[in-house]
């Protein structure tokens, strides 16, 4: 009778350690977990690790979310030590500790030394493995889970059908949508768990389907849901956007609204495409109005989606700047869309200003900040600026980054600073093509068209590929350097080698060289053969060599067929006007004058702007 009060007694301390520890996991206290182990529970001796076992999966668990592997590490040993290994519900803890570890191998190894498995042994394998990026693994492991006769849990079946739906692989996803449907013990899982499951396992089949393009099957299943909650409609509304429905998506937004369901933060964010597309800023204005009502316009990551879309509408600039100054949280993405804005709109002052405030807030900029930092020094011919932004990406590292270091050689050259643009390209640890195609081109701005056929021939001695971009770099140097038979020698091997896919850019730019230097028979068979119709701007090209070289005539006819173009070009009428001003007409040119003053055309005129003194 003694005996049995003394081992009630334990057994009641026991049970209470345990709810102790396990009250400990689950308010996140799993530091301290570990330590009252340590000082409290951990066996002094061997025999007294058996009074622990039940508390085992708790402290595996803290280590696991602590994190500790060395923790984890340790126990496993003692375990394998002791022999307790053989304990189902400690190995399965084992398994889902190293799945947190991304540990894969040693969860397998758990997994394969295991003489006895039941679902959550399985369960926690598969977990493991779409965890940590096995897809395949975790495919393949649910079909011997079913072969071995385990039925998979509906959340697990789910976790899968995502994997499906991630990685295209619609024949798997198809195949596990039948199995759901044949197996009635999975259709009485689902009925056990009240619909909740059931819309869980429906929302993952219907995301499947609309990533794989199967949109038929999306909305069957879609309409087969019984309760439809906001994760379905959600769903639907993202595969819609996502598949280019957007008419749809719009409809199935108003239809979750008419069916009660109140949409979410997700669900607005997933319309975003919709509007952007479906006549831009009114349905966004829309949107808008509808978060602000019921209270997700305080909401940073949907203001910060409204700052991003309202910036990519030119005609709603105002409202992105709004949103952006009322935001009370503003993380660096935040900033450097508010910069990329104002850079994009031309208000480059704006720009800069905004990226001083945002190092005074001490928010780091990043390297997709410091671009449009950079356009904006580089717009406004601001080199000093634009050394100070060069001094920041110096000393945090960024401009290491190609990216970057292509920047700024682009941008010291449209200051003037060519020499500070050859330092940047020598400096630089990784140069890809886009570097020497902008150095190139900055030696065809400055006039020093030798200097970048010279860099052309070393890039391909050193094997780099010429793409496009840097054909038409080195094209444009000749012309800006009146190197006509370095550019007809260059022109003719792209024709003749067929590696490079020339645009109407090219032909525009080695046209315009033909013409300034009086080849204009040369240039006039060019436009004949080349394989695409040509554009305005070869005409106009064409016609200001006539003029130049006193083919009034020819510079004239042309110049009626740019009108029939482009009518409203003020620039085609100003060319018209100087060609009859070489032919001394000028009562013509008045003509011609008084018809731009009519129909309101004005010439667009060009400026230049230095900086004297830290003053533009």
């Amino acid at each position: 009778m003694m005996y049995m009060v003394i081992r009630r007694g334990f057994t009641s301390i026991a049970d209470q350690t345990l709810l102790t520890v396990k009250a400990m996991v689950a308010r996140g206290a799993y530091d301290q977990t570990l330590v009252f182990y340590k000082q409290r529970l951990h066996p002094s001796t061997p025999s007294a690790f058996h009074g622990v076992i039940p508390i085992l999966p708790s402290v595996i668990k803290a280590a696991s979310l602590a994190p500790s592997l060395h923790f984890g590490l340790q126990h496993h040993c003692l375990i394998l030590k002791m022999g307790f290994h053989s304990h189902l519900f400690i190995s399965n803890s084992l398994i889902s500790m190293y799945a947190k570890f991304s540990q894969v191998e040693a969860a397998v190894v758990v997994f394969d030394t295991m003489t006895h498995r039941d679902t959550i042994t399985w369960s926690s394998l598969v977990n493991c493995y779409a965890q940590n990026g096995y897809g395949k693994q975790a495919s393949e492991m649910v079909k011997e889970m079913y072969s071995a006769g385990f039925l998979p849990k509906p959340q697990l079946i789910a976790s899968i059908i995502s994997i499906c739906g991630r990685s295209g692989n619609l024949r798997l996803g198809r195949q596990i949508h039948a199995l759901v449907t044949a197996d009635q013990r999975i259709k009485e899982e689902l009925e056990s768990e009240l619909e909740e499951g059931s819309v869980f396992l429906s929302t993952a089949l219907l995301d499947m389907y609309w990533k794989c393009g199967d949109c038929l099957m999306a909305f069957r299943v879609f309409n087969r849901i019984k309760l439809k909650n906001h994760v379905s409609w959600t769903a639907m509304v993202s595969g819609c956007c996502g598949n280019g429905n957007y008419d749809v998506a719009l409809h199935c937004f108003r239809a979750m609204l008419v069916e009660g369901v109140r949409p979410n933060r997700v669900t607005l964010l997933a319309l975003m495409p919709a509007c952007a597309n479906l006549g831009g800023v009114n349905h966004a204005k829309e949107l808008h109005g509808y978060a602000f009502r019921h209270g997700f316009e305080s909401d940073f990551h949907f203001s910060a989606a409204l700052v991003r879309f309202y910036g990519e509408c030119q005609e709603a600039v105002s409202s992105a700047k709004l949103i952006f100054e009322r935001m009370t949280q503003k993380d660096v993405v935040t900033w450097s869309t508010i910069i990329r804005i104002y850079s994009a709109s031309g208000n480059c002052s704006e720009a800069i200003r905004i990226f001083r405030e945002m190092q005074l807030e001490g928010v780091a900029p990043n390297s997709v900040t410091l671009l449009p930092i950079i356009s904006a020094c580089t717009n406004l011919s601001l080199p000093d600026h634009g050394r100070g932004v060069h001094g920041y990406a110096l000393k945090s590292g960024l401009s290491l980054q190609v990216v970057i270091g292509n920047s700024l050689i682009n941008m010291y050259s449209k200051c003037g600073c060519l020499m500070d643009s050859h330092q940047i390209f020598k400096e630089m640890p990784i140069r890809d093509s886009v570097s020497w195609s902008t150095l190139i081109t900055a030696h065809g701005l400055h006039g020093q068209g030798e200097k970048a056929l010279q860099l052309f021939g070393e890039m391909q001695e050193r094997g780099i590929e010429i793409d496009a971009i840097t054909f038409l770099a080195v094209l444009s140097a000749c012309n800006h350097s009146g190197l006509v038979k370095e550019g007809q020698e260059l022109f003719n091997d792209a024709v003749k080698d067929n590696k490079i896919s020339l645009t109407m850019e090219h032909y525009a730019c080695y046209i315009d060289l033909l013409g300034r230097s009086g080849k204009l028979q040369d240039a006039c068979e060019i436009i004949n053969t080349m394989p695409m119709k040509p554009s305005t701007r070869i005409w106009s090209s064409f016609v200001s060599a006539c003029k130049v070289h006193g083919r009034l005539q020819v510079a004239e006819m042309l110049a009626h067929q740019l009108f029939k173009l482009e009518p409203e070009n003020a620039a085609n009428y100003t060319l018209l006007s100087m060609v009859y001003a070489e032919s001394s007409k000028w009562m013509v040119v008045e003509e011609v004058r008084a018809v731009m003053r009519e129909r309101g055309l004005r010439k667009n005129y060009g400026f230049s702007q230095i900086e004297v003194e830290n003053k533009s």
